[in-house]
């Protein structure tokens, strides 16, 4: 976990940053400053998507300078690769890949994974060409897991039966690709185990606010909670919600699942 340092934010890694992002100790003054941060890298990388999709292509124009990772894989690969980058949404980013071993793939092309700023992708090739994408968004990750052999290694994600992030569903499905390299195999569960316990929490938090619903809203021994369901559910600045749920959250008035909650439904509405 990199230490937080407002001096040092615009230069850390995409990596650090949302590590960062994921830190449920963070104080809520320096997280904000990490979203301002990752809104910033998104409106850049914006504008230049659109600069670059305005801007004509001329015979002499040098090709995108791919990252040293991608530069060291064979045609096949950087083509997959472009084309998972071709399915990405405006903001979205890529965090790490894996490609399957050609051990794993004597009777079907080799497939592609990765982990974007929002989802796990597979991407599988077809025998006389074409690519067919299989995605899990991160609000939907149930499981991830990884298991490493002598030739490769084997990463499982289980998603959700149910969308956003109710947690009462049964387990929609399971994507098992074997034969990853390992290395970068361990790199994309890294990022997938780091998503799936910030949604977890966020899916408790959720399901904790369901049974108080249901309940009539009744809440023993806590009257400020009322204080804490209008704080989350108002259409206030986000950054003064977040400064008085944390002072309230400081005083003892709520309790820390309550500022989970409130947390959370701020970030979805920015």
């Amino acid at each position: 976990m990199p230490a937080f340092d407002p001096r040092t934010l615009s230069s850390i890694s995409d990596e650090e940053l949302l590590a960062l992002e994921l830190d449920t100790e963070l104080p809520i003054d320096e997280w904000m400053l990490v979203e301002k941060e990752r809104g910033r890298r998104e409106d850049r990388r914006r504008r230049e998507a659109e600069r670059a999709r305005a801007t004509p292509i001329s015979g002499d124009a040098a090709p995108p300078r791919l990252p040293a990772k991608e530069r060291s894989e064979d045609s096949h690969i950087q083509a997959a690769l472009a084309q998972l980058r071709a399915l990405f949404v405006a903001g979205e980013t890529m965090g790490a890949f894996a490609v399957q071993r050609r051990l794993f793939a004597l009777n079907h092309r080799r497939l592609v994974v990765c982990a974007t700023s929002g989802r796990f992708i597979a991407l599988s090739r077809g025998l006389f060409g074409g690519y067919v994408p299989t995605d899990v968004r991160w609000q939907d990750l149930e499981d991830a897991s990884i298991s490493a052999g002598i030739f490769g290694a084997t990463l499982t994600i289980t998603s959700l039966a149910t969308e956003d992030m109710a947690s009462r569903g049964h387990v929609g499905r399971s994507l098992r690709i074997a034969g990853l390299r390992k290395e970068q195999a361990q790199q994309v569960y890294t990022l997938c185990q780091a998503q799936e316990q910030a949604w977890r929490e966020k899916r408790r938090v959720r399901d904790l606010d369901e049974l108080r619903a249901q309940s009539g809203g009744v809440q023993i021994g806590n009257v400020p909670g009322a204080a804490a369901a209008h704080l989350a559910a108002s259409d206030g600045d986000p950054t003064e919600r977040l400064r008085k749920a944390k002072e309230m959250l400081d005083d003892g008035l709520i309790t820390d699942a309550e500022f989970e909650s409130i947390k959370a439904r701020v970030v979805e509405g920015l």
